[in-house]
Order: C-alpha cells, then structure tokens, then sequence
C-alpha cells in the first residue's frame, strides 16, 4: 500500500512496449490528464457494439465528467492504461478499488474492479492479453490481490481473455451478467500462458523482418558502389521474391528506376505496402526516415547506418531516441550498425546485407552481433559444405549490429518452431538478458541444438547490459545446465554445427574408430579420452585398404551394439588399387545410409579432396536403398530396410545427411564429444525432476521475520543468532559457535557443549585456514583447549584480533561449501563445491539455476571434478550425498521463496558417512531485485 504522499505521482515504471500478436509493437502507458483529447477522440473510433459491452447501455460520447473520471487518476487505487500507436490510444485497461463495504474506493481493500475498452480495428491483436498482464503486475504492486470483472454474456471475446489468462478464478451469472473474480498471484498456468504468447508474438515480430512481401532501400546511391547500394544490388542479385524499390530524396524527379528497380525520392512516395525498409542514410537523417517509414506503414527496420552507440554517450541517446521513435510506430528494428538480414527461403530470397553473395540454402539459423563474425561465419559454412546445396546451408542470418531492439532471445523465439531450421548457431558478444535467454534457450534445446560462442570480455561499444557479478564461467555453466552447447571459437561453432545438422544424436559415448591410418587412429582415440568418450581399440584397415574395405568396416563397426558413434580416419593413399576420392566418399555414404541411426564423421588429411567428395556424394545419392562399392559383399541382414533410429535426431531425412569431415582428429572429437553431451542432456530434460516440498519449512514465519529485519535497514548480513533462526525455519540445522573473548569463555563454553571441542579463529583472515593453525579439533579436555587458546593468541595476537569460538565436533567427512546469491542479470543461482583449494584455487565450483529440482541437486553434486571425492576414492567410505542434496533443495527453496536473502554461504558443510553437519554460515538479505522475466511481457531498450 503507498502513501498519500506518492498517490499522484506519475509511476514512469509502468511504461513499457509490447509485442503484440501479430508480431507488431505498441506502447503501454499510464493515462493522465494530459490524454483527455486522445481519450475522445479514441472513444468517438470505437463501434456502438463495442461501446455497449463496456458500459451495458447505449454510450455514444463520453461527457466532460466521464473524460476527467478516466484521465484522473491517483496512481493506486484507481490507475488506468493505455496501449498506444502512434501517440494515439488503440485500448484503454482501468481499475477500481473496491472497498471493504463494496464501494470503489471508500477504503482501502485488496480487490478492484477491472474494464477494457479496444478499438475494433485492433481486437484480434492479443492487445487486451497485453493489458491485462501489465494492469495485473500494476495492481499487485499496489496491494491489489484480486480482479473483478462484470462482462455481457454475448462479449464472448473479453470473456475469452479473463479465462485464458491462467490465473485461478471463479465465475457466477447475476442479473443478466456474468460476473468474474480471480486471484493475481501468477500461477504456473499463467505464466505458461503467458510466455506461449509471448513465444508467437516474437516470434512473429521477427518472420516480418525476415520474410517481408516488400523491401524498400532507403540510401541507395545511383553510382555503384556504397553501403544502400550493394545492399540494393544483393537484394536484387539474389533473386528476392518481392516487390523491391529504391529510395533516396536525393533521385532527381524523373528518375523512375535504378537498374531496374522502382526508384523514388521517399518511402511515401510509394504506391502499395512496404514491409520493410533497410536504412543505410546519415545518422542525423535516420529520424526522418522513420516518421516517413511509419507514417506508410512499414512493419520493420534493419539500420545499416552507424553513428550510435558505438561512438559514445551521444550516439548511445540517439540510438535509445531511434528505438523509442520506431516503436512509437509499431515498428521492430535490427541494428543500428547492422550487417543485414537473410533469408535462403526458396519463396523469400532475401539478401539484405552487405555479405556479396547468397550464401547456401540449408538448415542452420545463424545469428552473430558483429558483422565481421558474421561473414566469417557465412565464408566458413560455405567452405565446409564444398558448395553442395545440401543440409549444411544456411536457413536464415541475422547480423545484429548494436542490437538495439531485436536481439539473440527473438531470433531464438523464431527459430524455436521455424521448420526451415534445425541448427542454431550463435555468436553472442554479450547476453542482454540472461534469466530470460536461458529460459528461451532451454526450450529451444529441448526441441533442436542451439550452439553458442559467448564472449567472455566485457560488452562491446554499443551493447548495452545489465551488469552481472557471476564469473563468466558460471554463467557458461548455467548456459550448460539449459542445454546450451557452449563452444568457445568460431571454429568450434561450424564444426559442432555440421554435425548436428548432418547426423543424428549419439545415444551414448561409446566410439569405434577405423580407418587407413595407425597413427592417426591413435591419435583420436588420445582425443576421445581426453573429452570423456569411451572410445574402442583403433581398428587399423592398412594403407591398402579399398573403398569396399571401408565400406565393410564402417558397415560393421555401426552394426555393433557396443557402438555408438563411428569416426573414420581417412589419409590419401598412393597405387593403382588405392580408391579415389570420389569412391571412398561414395562407400562411406552408402554404408551409413544402409545403417541410419548411428553419427559418422571422418577425420581426413587436407591433402585430397574427400571433404568435397563426402558433400558431393549426398548430391548424387539415390533416394532410396543404398549403393554399394566394386568388390564390397553384403550379409542378408545388410539387405533389410534401415533400422529404426533410437537417439534423438535433427528433422533432415536421413538420405540427406552428409558426412561431415574435420581436418583434425581433436576437432571432430570435440565435435562429437558436444554431440553426446547434448543428447545425454535431452534424454534427462525429457524428466526434469521436481521441486521436493518440505513439510517443516515454515514459509510464512520466515517471511515475516526477513520482513522484520529489513525495516531496520536496506540491506544487512544477519547475526549468528537471526542466521541460526532464519536457517532453522528451512530445516537447515547449523552448529552453534560460541564466542570466547578469554580461556575462561572457552572453558564455560566447552562445559556446556560437552567434549570433544573445537577451537577456531573467526577473523576474516584466518576463516576456514586450518592450514594457517587457526582452527583447533578434537580437544578432548580443559587442558587441551586452554593449550590450544594459548597458542593461537601466541601464533597470532589479542583475542580480540582473532575472534576466537569454540564449536562441537562433527562428525569426519568431506567438507565442502554451498552458497546461493541473487545475481541481478541472471537470477538465483546456487553453487556447490569441495571447500580449501579446490574451489579457491581451482575454482572447482559446479551451480544451477533456482529452483533446483532433485534430479539438478543430483547432478550439481556429480558434476565437479573433485566429485570422486565423495563417493569413496581410493578406498575411502562414501558419504552421504542424499543429505547433501537434500542440503542444496532446502537452500534452493529458501532464495526461491524469499527473493531479499541475497546471498546465502554455508561453509564448511561436513559431509560424514552418515549425516552432515553445516559449521559456518552467513545470509544477506536486501530488497528485492526487480525480477523482469517474472511480470509482464516488455521489450527493453538496450
């Protein structure tokens, strides 16, 4: 509940822009009084039907004291939104409180009544869904717990929105109107409603921009030659399937075409639709260009021009004032600074970039933020595929540039059910939003690869985001644990993404190895255990070798139910039997496609030209059954139809899938090493595990004791004592340290804990440094610790400089370290590793995103390398993992539910074989960070 003194204060918060259903923007904002006109003029364009749903009687104006009831607003108990295009209303959402006598307003309450109002030429567009989520976050943060709604029965479409929200309601029929109630808290229905809509919104948004029916190219020159005109030419050479025109106000008035292109002097001038306009003009001309753009109607924008945030503050203003101009018109935009836009799409053929040539049709959505990446990305696909139109070609490209507005989570958002795309590929500068970005990614992965290099410096000029504190190889891990394939070049990136789009999954890490090279079968077999495969005895062919020798051995090797995934080493051999490229090629292919479900990838000297010939033979393949080479002889059970695929694969059919070929053993090995990893990582997400509930966390007394210790102070770290409290409340028992300023503070302490003691230092520099001798164990009685007291004093000064306590005995174990902290780009995240030099010197720390299910807690204690550590190395008795796990849920659910506890350590946690004991622990709490991804659906301005 606010105070009166912020009642009329204008909440700017509440402003945001929305992707609408059909892939446009709008603006959604408060109503003030300055709207009154707009509020007219908006209600003279609604239909008399529509007016009549709203108020239940005719309606036809409203008078001068419905105007100033709808724009007057005090901010908190009532409030009223609008959805904006252009500057002009195109629906309204309001609220009432409702009073505890069932008045608006009269007092305050937890309840409101709600009331839209949509312009008829804008219902269908997902607007008042929009509305509602931003007027629900709105009402929620004014101490608002509950809708009302009282709708006509014939309004069966805003009857529609309130059902298919999601939230938990109830519906009664009274006096001829269907009255509505439901409860704002979000529920997992809702919020699954939510991001569907927001997954076809975005997803729209973006296929505007990449499959537009029209292009117009504004700055192209009438020289050849500059940045609009080799764009122009791009587009036009590449054969676009649309409508293209050139525009530049600088034309003469006669000029009618540009080599053959419609020309003319402005966008406006433009008889018919356009559907995106690619803006390659002045910095300081780019505004007008857009008030044009969005007075014709343009849907989207790709901005070649530079001159923003990559030249400094100034140009950091221009590009948030292009994006919030654009937007103003419903308009998405890629760039500024764009390489460009394309689209292999035999019904689109979009090349709008400067890249000079169309690259390949295939299977691969690419997405790179620098232009320079990009091409090379684009030049390196095209070099492996050997120029074979086949699965190795490129679906669609986008090259952001600054990325202002469209960024790496829409393009996810489209490829997510693009059936034109397979593979993902991306090459990430900086992660805008990295909560949402894993969320996106793990859906996506769950349904086709999404491969990533991720800078690890820090944002480019231009990129704006928000700041993190996690390590960048935490965040890669969190990447990991969404199914991200996280490669670290660009070099990896084509090689993992040639596999992925040419082969299926492995359905294990089981490798045979053959091939016509001794050494350099040994050499990959190094590689694959090196990267955790357990690869077979090379099998040796001998530099004789034939292609039908090949051809058996492969058939052979992928016939084996030991085998999961084959890597074939290839060298040029010299003599008159030795096979060809060209038939080598040949043999493998037909051998693999006589026995589909399993990976083949070959690993060749570039000295021939197997790679091409691997690519050339998908292009001359049949169809159906198999070819088979001069000489190979094939059993009866070779014979038989291809057997069903048991691992998951990409969606190419099976005979077009080439052979994907590395010019090194580690390369292809790494390749396949991300493939297993990534179908090992399906199979688990198939069962994600659940959230455990624990009957004896006391939720509510927790809330209301962080509450009590917040309205001390912003942000505290708890004392021994509200530590020991809070921690309890989740059923996480921490043992008592008991200070003792003198050894007859120790003594009373030992007395009371009963023998055998512990006597440790607490002072920041000698915290858990047993190996400095700050921390005593076992001391078996009053002597022993009044020794150990002394020595300690001695070694390292007054007690009051080594904050001496004295703790029970554990139990002997493993001790290790968790820790949770609210990180305010990614979210929760909980951290778990071995404590002392493992995870301070080697940084051997594994974490998850919160909530942690059981299945993650499992796997966040398996995943460090210190693990074997605690599961008996050597002889050693294991200990107790189910405790811990349990440990790291009830941590989990601690930050889940109370998003102030900011950062949580417990160190050490002694692991015994039976139990385990947390000795030390710190929380933080401070308010809450805003948790974006949570409310209603908003696109940032970076």
């Amino acid at each position: 509940m606010q105070t009166a003194s912020d009642r009329h204060e204008y909440p700017a918060h509440w402003e945001a822009d929305v992707v609408l259903r059909d892939g446009g923007t709008a603006r959604i904002r408060p109503i003030t009084v300055d709207d009154a006109d707009r509020l007219v003029s908006f209600y003279e364009q609604v239909s008399d039907e529509s007016k009549y749903y709203r108020f239940f009687a005719p309606y036809p104006r409203l008078s001068a004291k419905d105007v100033h009831r709808f724009t007057h607003h005090d901010f908190v108990d009532r409030v009223g939104l609008a959805a904006t295009v252009g500057g002009e209303f195109i629906a309204t959402v309001r609220y009432d409180r409702i009073g505890a006598d069932g008045t608006p307003a009269s007092a305050p309450a937890d309840e409101a009544e709600v009331a839209f109002l949509v312009q008829d030429a804008h219902q269908g567009r997902g607007v008042a869904s929009a509305l509602l989520e931003h007027i629900a976050a709105v009402a929620r943060e004014r101490g608002i717990r509950r809708f009302a709604a009282e709708v006509l029965p014939a309004n069966t479409k805003m009857i529609k929105v309130f059902t298919d929200a999601g939230y938990t309601q109830k519906r009664h029929f009274e006096d001829g109107v269907v009255r509505l109630e439901f409860d704002l808290e979000p529920t997992d229905r809702s919020l699954a409603v939510q991001r569907a809509r927001e997954q076809r919104a975005e997803g729209r948004s973006v296929r505007r921009l990449l499959a537009p029916g029209s292009v117009a190219v504004i700055g192209a020159g009438r020289a050849p030659g500059g940045v609009g005109r080799s764009v122009l030419d791009n587009i036009r050479d590449a054969g676009y399937a649309g409508r293209l025109y050139a525009v530049n106000g600088a034309f003469p008035e006669d000029l009618k075409e540009l080599d053959g292109v419609p020309a003319h002097r402005s966008v406006r001038d433009i008889d018919g639709p356009v559907d995106l306009a690619v803006v390659a003009v002045p910095a300081d001309h780019v505004p007008q260009v857009v008030t044009e753009c969005g007075e014709h109607g343009v849907q989207g924008l790709v901005v070649i021009s530079a001159g923003y945030a990559e030249s400094g503050p100034e140009g950091r203003e221009r590009q948030r004032e292009l994006v919030r101009h654009a937007r103003t018109y419903g308009m998405r935009i890629i760039g500024p600074n764009a390489f460009g836009v394309i689209n292999t799409s035999e019904q689109v053929r979009l090349n709008a970039s400067l890249a000079p040539q169309m690259p390949r049709p295939g299977r691969i959505g690419l997405f790179a933020q620098s232009g320079a990446i990009g091409i090379a990305l684009l030049s390196r696909l095209h070099r492996r595929g050997g120029g074979v139109t086949g699965v190795t070609g490129v679906s669609t490209f986008v090259s952001s540039g600054n990325r202002a507005d469209v960024s790496g989570n829409d393009l996810i958002q489209y490829w997510y059910d693009d059936p034109d795309t397979d593979v993902v590929l991306m090459y990430l500068e900086s992660i805008g939003n990295p909560r949402k970005f894993t969320r996106l990614a793990r859906r996506t992965a769950a349904a086709k690869p999404l491969v990533v290099v991720q800078g690890a410096g820090s944002a480019p000029q231009g990129h704006a985001v928000r700041a993190t504190r996690l390590p960048h190889a935490t965040v890669s891990a969190l990447l990991r644990q969404a199914g991200v394939i996280r490669v670290d070049t660009i070099t990896e990136l084509v090689d993992a993404g040639l596999l992925l789009a040419r082969q299926p999954l492995p359905a294990g890490p089981r490798v045979a190895i053959l091939g016509n090279s001794e050494s350099l079968g040994l050499l990959t077999y190094d590689a694959c255990l090196a990267e955790g495969l357990r690869p077979q005895r090379p099998l040796d062919l001998t530099t004789e070798a034939s292609a039908a020798d090949f051809h058996t051995a492969l058939l052979h090797a992928l016939e084996d139910d030991s085998c999961d995934a084959v890597v074939v080493t290839a060298i040029p051999a010299i003599g008159e039997a030795s096979p060809g490229d060209a038939e080598l090629a040949e043999a493998l292919r037909s051998a693999a496609q006589a026995v589909p479900g399993k990976p083949v990838l070959v690993v060749h000297v570039e000295l021939g030209g197997l790679a091409q010939a691997l690519s050339a033979a998908a292009s001359t393949a049949p169809q159906t059954g198999s070819s088979t080479p001069s000489g190979a002889r094939l059993r009866p059970s070779q014979m038989l139809p291809p057997t069903t695929q048991t691992a998951p694969a990409a969606s190419a059919p099976a005979e077009s899938r080439l052979i994907p070929a590395y010019p090194a053993a580690e390369r292809a090995v790494r390749a396949l090493a991300e493939a297993v990893n990534y179908a090992q990582w399906r199979r688990d997400a198939a069962e994600p595990g659940r959230v455990p509930e624990y009957e004896d966390i006391d939720e509510k007394g927790a809330a209301e004791q962080i509450e009590g210790m917040l309205a001390r102070g912003q942000g505290l770290t708890l004392g021994s004592e509200e530590t020991h409290q809070l921690l309890g409340r989740y059923g996480i028992d921490v043992r008592r340290a008991v200070p003792a300023f003198t050894p007859q503070d120790a003594v009373r302490a030992a007395d009371g804990i009963g023998y055998p003691v512990a006597l440790k230092a607490t002072a920041p520099h000698l915290r858990h440094r047993a190996d400095l001798g700050g921390v005593r164990l076992d001391l078996a009685d009053e002597e022993q610790l009044r020794r150990a007291y002394t020595e300690l004093t001695e070694l390292f000064g007054e007690p009051a400089d080594l904050r001496p306590v004295v703790q029970a005995m554990a139990p002997r174990g493993v001790d290790t370290i968790v820790r949770a902290v609210i990180d305010p780009a990614a979210g929760a995240v909980v951290s778990f590793g071995l404590a002392g030099p493992a995870s301070q010197l080697l940084g051997d720390m594994a974490h998850r995103l919160v909530p942690v299910t059981d299945r993650e807690a499992a796997s966040l204690v398996r995943s460090i390398r210190t693990a074997p550590l605690l599961f008996g190395w050597r002889g050693s008795t294991p200990v107790d993992t189910p405790a811990l796990e349990e440990l790291l849920l009830r941590v989990s659910r601690l930050v889940d539910d109370h998003p102030e506890v900011v950062a949580v350590t417990l160190e050490p946690v002694v692991v015994a074989p039976r139990g385990l004991s947390v000795l030390g622990a710190s929380v933080r709490l401070a308010p809450p960070p805003a948790r974006d991804d949570l409310g209603p659906r908003t696109l940032p301005v970076y």
